[in-house]
Order: C-alpha cells, then sequence, then structure tokens
C-alpha cells in the first residue's frame, strides 16, 4: 500500500499597495499544495498547544518535501471531509529531508479559523 496524500490550498497574502494613510493594503490568492497528509493531533500535542498559545489545534499537516511555501499564520482551504478554512499554529517543525525516508519532512498544526459558507 502506498501513503499519499490530498491536494489543499494555501492562502497567499501580497502587497498590492497602500491606502490614503500609508498602511498596506494586500491582495489574497490561492495554490494547489499537493500530497499532504492530514491527521489527528495527539492528545498532549493539543494540551501543550493550547497551554503555550490558547490556541486548538484540530489536524497537523505533513508538508511534503521541497515545498516552498511560508506555512507562518497561513490560511489553509481543506477539501471534503474536512472541508473548512483553517489557520496555521505557530511555525511549522521541520526534519533533514535526506535523513527522512517517506516524502513528507515538515508539520504544522492549523486551527478552525472564520466561519466557513455551506
Amino acid at each position: 500500500m502506498i501513503i499519499s496524500g490530498i491536494t489543499i490550498q494555501i492562502v497567499i497574502k501580497a502587497e498590492a499597495g497602500t491606502d490614503e494613510f500609508g498602511a498596506p493594503i494586500y491582495e489574497e490568492t490561492t495554490e494547489d499544495v499537493e500530497n499532504v497528509l492530514v491527521g489527528e493531533p495527539s492528545t498532549d500535542d493539543r494540551t501543550e498547544t493550547f497551554n503555550l498559545t490558547g490556541k486548538y489545534a484540530a489536524y497537523t499537516l505533513a508538508i511534503p518535501k521541497g515545498d516552498t511555501h511560508d506555512w507562518v499564520n497561513t490560511k489553509v482551504i481543506l477539501p471534503e471531509p474536512f472541508k473548512g478554512t483553517y489557520r496555521t499554529i505557530g511555525y511549522p517543525t521541520a526534519g533533514i529531508e535526506a535523513m527522512i525516508p517517506l516524502s513528507w519532512n515538515k508539520k504544522v498544526q492549523v486551527e478552525r479559523y472564520g466561519e466557513d459558507e455551506d
């Protein structure tokens, strides 16, 4: 059996100019990220995350090797059966790509974000 992930969307925020007060205006676009594993965080991970950040980790994402996206405080959109918008919590943890035998070397936790439209 081969392990494979799902395709999720990451929301990329880019500065598109400034308003009349000089504050930056951002434009959001989405990009697909393929082969992402979605799993449930352990009870210890959830407790530690909540104690450190006050945020409730809904899922842990395993990010494939070679990915160069910024996963810090970033919105992600997950498809069915996880359907919804989430925001990453903290910084991703990463291992050395050459030392890890599978296709994933980073993981990051996400929390439910905003109200989703049905």
